[in-house]
């Protein structure tokens, strides 16, 4: 049975108003400031590298194969760029449109999920909209959005339609597929489970679980044969040590926590219980919205398929990423979805079974409305208390000249969300969105100039094109060849010997070191100093750099040293 051309209208209606405003909203945050470091940066780095030197095979960074990613997402990157040219708008708007994409695909899977309520296909992507941790990190050049994706997508392979029962697994085993070519193995964490304990939530597959496990599995292998159609190749033509890094080191290093060596791998382990402490702010705001608590607490056996589902898919992913030692907060992005389908589905079932308690205010948005009211008046408050000197800090000082205006935003959102009525989920949600979206903005007016690495990336861009090597004191992270257009890699050098005999060899060349605390040397002899995160980057001239770790004194520079950003004396260091 085919849809009709009216089902298809009421389709697209469907994605009115959350998919236009979630867009707006995106696009006004990520185009706020530029590409953040690490982070997107890195990942820029590459998809560059790869394009300016023809590695369309072997990522690389820094002249050097880069096993810590497979290539898709590089990809997609000089893909935009082969047709819009090589800048950093179309990765970002490639991002919003994969965020898009999670939020259609949330609804679609609601709909298939809970075909007898039809609420849940358009609260699901509302509240995926809201969720202000994955909002932010969505908004970052990086992986893990683009497997979020591509996990809902092969999930939504799983679930019956009205059609047909039966999942369409050669479509599933092409998700799977792109999802290890996004980011590896790990791919098959966010997905394997729902599979997995099918017969749990899935008719079909308790009543033909031989078909459901065994063309699941040739799924399983096609997506496999799909990654070591691109890892065979690029193993062999990125060398020996790159091939073992690719094959064993990065995905067994992962999970039993020994990527504390080599230079470009980062060790992530966090205890078993990093996630537990995290849950609350990758929540927020529903964290603080007790209608959902009361929701998910009053869910009672026998449970509907789609709760099954997304407990199915939950509750094994959270004990086995919180097994592995390596651990971040946007490790289970992924995972988003099927919260918002438990919540969901769990405030469908108590609107329907205890209508009374479903529409008791003392579980509506108010805590949520006295907090945003509570955060207005601290704003209002904020340049008093710096004045007072009752506050002191970079981002107090930074904010106090704008707090007032953004306090007017939270003291709406406050009002907002001591609303009561119909409507409150969508009120909710809009709050949610405009209230990160405030925050991201005054953080680009407030502390963007401290995470800002154009000023040095286009200094380091002139000595390149001027022949003069760069080098790098310490592990550099790639997070200057993108802006700079830098070509050729930055050498690393550990320690003042390494300084003194760069300097020797390349007299006219420059150095980057990233000191946490500013002296007056920097000041007078570098070629540039500003402020990243909490501590500084500074240039120097190579040979000014080696008199002074060997106790001489410089000559003086031609020019005067450039301190971003310009005349703010709040990036000076006080004598």
């Amino acid at each position: 049975m085919s849809l009709s051309p009216y089902s298809r209208t009421e389709q697209l209606r469907a994605v009115w108003p959350w998919l236009p405003l979630w867009v707006l909203v995106a696009l006004l945050a990520i185009f706020s400031h530029g590409p953040m470091p690490l982070y997107s940066t890195r990942t820029l780095a590459v998809a560059w590298e790869m394009w300016n030197q023809g590695h369309w095979l072997v990522p690389h960074i820094n002249g050097q194969p880069y096993s810590e990613k497979a290539p898709l997402l590089f990809w997609l990157i000089q893909a935009g760029w082969f047709v819009f040219g090589v800048d950093d708008i179309w990765p970002r708007v490639l991002e919003v449109l994969i965020g898009g994409a999670q939020l259609v695909l949330i609804s679609l899977l609601a709909r298939r999920l809970f075909p007898n309520r039809p609420w849940m296909a358009k609260a699901a992507p509302w509240m995926l909209l809201a969720l202000g941790c994955a909002f932010l990190f969505g908004l970052q050049i990086m992986y893990d959005g683009l497997l979020a994706m591509w996990t809902l997508a092969a999930l939504l392979c799983l679930t019956p339609k009205m059609q047909r029962t039966e999942p369409r697994w050669l479509l599933f085993g092409l998700c799977i597929g792109l999802g290890l070519l996004t980011k590896g193995p790990v791919m098959l964490l966010h997905i394997i489970f729902p599979w997995l304990l099918g017969p749990l939530w899935n008719d079909w597959a308790r009543q033909h679980r031989a078909r459901w496990y065994g063309r699941g599995t040739l799924a399983l292998l096609l997506g496999a044969a799909m990654l070591l159609a691109w890892a065979l190749p690029a193993g062999f033509s990125g060398g020996e040590a790159y091939r073992q890094r690719l094959f064993f080191t990065q995905t067994a290093g992962r999970v039993v926590d020994k990527l504390s060596e080599g230079k470009n791998l980062q060790n992530h382990a966090e205890p078993f219980w990093f996630y537990l402490l995290w849950l609350l702010p990758l929540l927020f705001p529903f964290s603080g919205w007790p209608r959902a608590w009361v929701a998910i607490a009053g869910l009672r056996r026998p449970l509907e398929p789609g709760l099954r589902f997304a407990l199915c898919w939950l509750i094994p992913s959270f004990i086995v990423f919180s097994l592995i030692s390596g651990k971040q907060p946007y490790y289970l992005f992924p995972e988003a979805g099927g919260i918002v389908l438990l919540m969901a589905g769990a405030i469908a079932v108590l609107r329907e079974r205890q209508p009374a308690l479903a529409n008791n205010g003392w579980f509506g948005t108010w805590p949520l409305g006295v907090g945003g009211i509570v955060f207005a008046i601290l704003l209002f408050a904020l340049p008093l208390l710096v004045d007072a000197n009752y506050l002191h800090g970079e981002w107090p000082v930074a904010a106090a000249p704008y707090s007032r205006y953004f306090s007017v935003v939270f003291l709406l959102i406050g009002g907002l969300l001591l609303l009561r009525g119909r409507g409150e989920l969508r009120r909710l949600a809009v709050a949610g969105l405009i209230g990160v979206l405030a925050l991201n903005t005054l953080f680009t007016l407030t502390l963007w100039t401290r995470w800002d690495l154009r000023p040095a990336a286009h200094l380091l861009g002139a000595a390149e094109r001027a022949n003069q090597p760069i080098a790098y004191l310490g592990n550099y992270e790639g997070q200057f060849h993108f802006e700079g257009r830098l070509t050729r890699p930055i050498a690393e050098l550990f320690g003042d010997q390494a300084v003194q005999d760069f300097a020797r060899s390349h007299p006219d060349g420059v150095i980057v070191t990233h000191p946490e605390k500013l002296d007056a040397d920097a000041l007078r002899y570098a070629l540039l100093v500003q402020p990243f995160r909490s501590s500084w980057l500074v240039v120097w001239q190579a040979t000014s750099l080696a008199d002074l770790s060997a106790g001489h004194t410089p000559p003086e520079p031609a020019l005067p040293t450039q301190v971003y950003p310009i005349g703010d004396r709040r990036y000076r260091p006080q004598p």
